[in-house]
C-alpha cells in the first residue's frame, strides 16, 4: 500500500483485519454453540442466551468510551491491551467456570471486543493511506461474516470432538499470538495531544453529545444503526421463507453474497463514487430486492440479493469514516459510535423483526426493513446537507 510501503503495509493491514476476526469470534464462539452451552449449564434455560447478548450490551453502553480512550492513550496501546485481555478471558473461559463467573467474564470480554473494533480500523486507515483506505476499510467490513464462517468451519468440529472449552482455549491462543505479532509490527502511537479528552462522567456525557451532533463524526454510525437493525434479523428470518430443501443453501449464500459484493462491486464503486453515495445505492438496491421478495415469496435469489445489496452498505460505511473524518482522533470517535449503534441494532433487530413477523407476517417484516433502509439513507442525506452548510 502507501504510507508504510508496499508489501509491509499490506501485511500489516491483514494482521489488523485478523485482529478483527478475533474480536468477531468473541460473538461467534458463543452464538454458534448455544446448544452445547445449554447442556453445559443445565437449568439455566434462556439465561444462557445472555452469554451472547452481554457483549452487545457492553458495546451499546461503552462504544463511544472506547473511542475516547483510543484518542487519549493511542490506538496501538488500546489494541494491544484489548487483545491481551481477550486472550486472558478466553483462557479463563476454557475451564468452563460456574455460570455466574462465565457471565462476568463475558462483561469483561465485551470491553476487549470494543477495544479491538475501535483501535484496529483506526490503525488500518493510517496504514493504508488515503488512496487505499476505501479498499482496506471494505476488507475490514467483512470481519464479522468471515469470523462466523471460520468459527463454524474450524470451531464446531472441535467442540463436537472435545467440548466447548477447547474452542475457548483455541480462541485465547489465537488472541495471544495476535498480541505478540502486532506488538512487534504496529508502529508506536504518536505523542498524546495536549488536550486529550478526559474520561470523567461529565466529560464522557459531553463528548457523547458533541459526537452525535457532528455531521462528520456521527454520519457513519447513524446509517450503520439502520443497517444493523436489519442485517442479523434477515439472516435469521429469510431462510425460513424458502422451501426446506433450499434453506441450507440460502443460509450459507446470504452472508457470502454480502461479503462478495462488498469486496468486488463495493471496492470498484468506491474508486469513483463517495462512500456515502455507495451506501445510498446499497440501501436502494436492498429496497428493490425486498420488493421482489414481496412479489415472489419463497424464491431464494431475492433473499440472497437483499444481503448482496447490503454488502455495499457494509463496506462503504467503514470507508466513510476516513473520508469524512481525516483526523485520527475523530476517526476513533467515529468507530466508537459505529460500535455503539451497531451493537444497539444487533441487540434489538432480531427480536423486533420476529415480533412483527409473528403478528403481521412476512410482508410486514419487509415493510419494516424498507423503512429502516429509507431512514438510513435519509440520515446520510441530512448529515450531508449539514456538512455542506457548515462548509
Amino acid at each position: 500500500m502507501t504510507d508504510r510501503g508496499g508489501l509491509a503495509a499490506t501485511a500489516l493491514v491483514l494482521l489488523l483485519w485478523a485482529a478483527g476476526l478475533g474480536a468477531a469470534a468473541q460473538f461467534a464462539k458463543m452464538g454458534l454453540i448455544l446448544p452445547e452451552l445449554t447442556a453445559a449449564y443445565p437449568g439455566r434455560g434462556a439465561a444462557v442466551g445472555a452469554l451472547v447478548s452481554l457483549v452487545s450490551l457492553v458495546g451499546m453502553a461503552l462504544g463511544l468510551v472506547a473511542g475516547l480512550l483510543a484518542a487519549r492513550i493511542g490506538p496501538r496501546r488500546l489494541l494491544l491491551g484489548a487483545l491481551a485481555l481477550g486472550a486472558a478471558v478466553s483462557a479463563a473461559q476454557a475451564a468452563m467456570p460456574p455460570f455466574p463467573v462465565m457471565l462476568a467474564l463475558r462483561v469483561v470480554e465485551g470491553t476487549s471486543h470494543l477495544g479491538v473494533v475501535v483501535a484496529a480500523p483506526t490503525l488500518i486507515s493510517a496504514v493504508a493511506g488515503p488512496r487505499h483506505a476505501p479498499a482496506a476499510m471494505t476488507l475490514w467490513g467483512t470481519f464479522f461474516g468471515v469470523a462466523f464462517a471460520l468459527t463454524a468451519w474450524l470451531g464446531l468440529p472441535l467442540v463436537a470432538a472435545h467440548g466447548p472449552g477447547t474452542l475457548f482455549a483455541a480462541h485465547g491462543a489465537a488472541m495471544a499470538a495476535l498480541t505478540l505479532v502486532l506488538a512487534a509490527t504496529v508502529p508506536a502511537d504518536p505523542p498524546r495531544p495536549s488536550r486529550a479528552p478526559r474520561l470523567t462522567p461529565g466529560g464522557v456525557a459531553r463528548r457523547h453529545r458533541e459526537t452525535y451532533a457532528s455531521p462528520v463524526v456521527a454520519a457513519p454510525a447513524l446509517g450503520w444503526a439502520f443497517y444493523t437493525l436489519t442485517f442479523m434479523a434477515l439472516l435469521a428470518v429469510l431462510p425460513g421463507t424458502v422451501a426446506p430443501a433450499e434453506r441450507t443453501f440460502v443460509s450459507a449464500a446470504m452472508p457470502l453474497a454480502s461479503i462478495a459484493v462488498s469486496m468486488t462491486l463495493g471496492v470498484a464503486l468506491l474508486r469513483w463514487a463517495s462512500a456515502v453515495q455507495v451506501i445510498g445505492l446499497g440501501f436502494g438496491l436492498a429496497v428493490a430486492a425486498a420488493a421482489a421478495i414481496a412479489v415472489a415469496p419463497g424464491e431464494p435469489w431475492p433473499c440472497i440479493a437483499v444481503l448482496g445489496a447490503l454488502g455495499l452498505v457494509q463496506g462503504a460505511s467503514f470507508a466513510a469514516v476516513p473520508q469524512l473524518a481525516p483526523e485520527s482522533g475523530d476517526q476513533a470517535l467515529a468507530y466508537g459510535a459505529v460500535a455503539q449503534t451497531g451493537n444497539l441494532g444487533n441487540l434489538l433487530g432480531t427480536p423486533l423483526f420476529l415480533a412483527v413477523g409473528g403478528v403481521a407476517g412476512l410482508r410486514a417484516m419487509l415493510g419494516l426493513a424498507v423503512a429502516c433502509w429509507v431512514a438510513g439513507a435519509l440520515a446520510h442525506l441530512l448529515m450531508a446537507r449539514r456538512r455542506m452548510r457548515a462548509a
